[in-house]
């Protein structure tokens, strides 16, 4: 099983950055990467078991199911059903926790699915990168100014 954890810590309190990524349909809104993005059937976003279908920027098509959300916690946990990555068995969450000191938000976003091992490598370096870290960089660049 192939892994992948990336973090950050964003110079933002934890709640506005949690209002900005919360919504399971907002990735186009936060995310360079997402060109579109709709939730199938018509459902609340916040709805666990909810299907969001989106594209990227260069076209392909992903679509993802929430499995939790909190509030609370400040997580959200999904799967991939369809894309075009060789993978199976994706799971991911991305989880927010405030930093006291300076009124911050460590971020950390994780996956774990399984894989060819001669593109595990590849997937984990790409996902980490293109995925997870280029989310938090283009969070960082919103919450520059705070």
């Amino acid at each position: 099983m192939a892994r992948v954890f990336v973090s950050s810590v964003i110079d933002a309190p934890a709640a506005k950055v949690w209002e900005r990524v919360r919504d399971f349909n907002a990735l186009p809104r936060w995310h360079p990467r997402i060109r579109d993005s709709r939730i199938e059937n018509g459902e609340p976003s916040d709805k666990i078991g909810c299907v969001r279908d989106f594209h990227l920027q260069n076209g392909d098509r992903l679509r993802e199911k929430l499995l939790g959300l909190s509030d609370y916690d400040m997580f959200c946990t999904y799967t991939i059903l369809e894309g075009p990555m060789p993978l199976t068995n994706y799971i991911a969450t991305l989880r927010l926790t405030p930093v006291s000191d300076g009124d911050r938000t460590f971020i950390e976003w994780t996956a774990e699915f399984d894989c060819a091992v001669e593109v595990e490598t590849d997937l984990v370096n790409g996902i980490g990168t293109n995925v997870f870290q280029g989310g938090f960089d283009a969070l960082k660049r919103h919450f520059g100014g705070r």
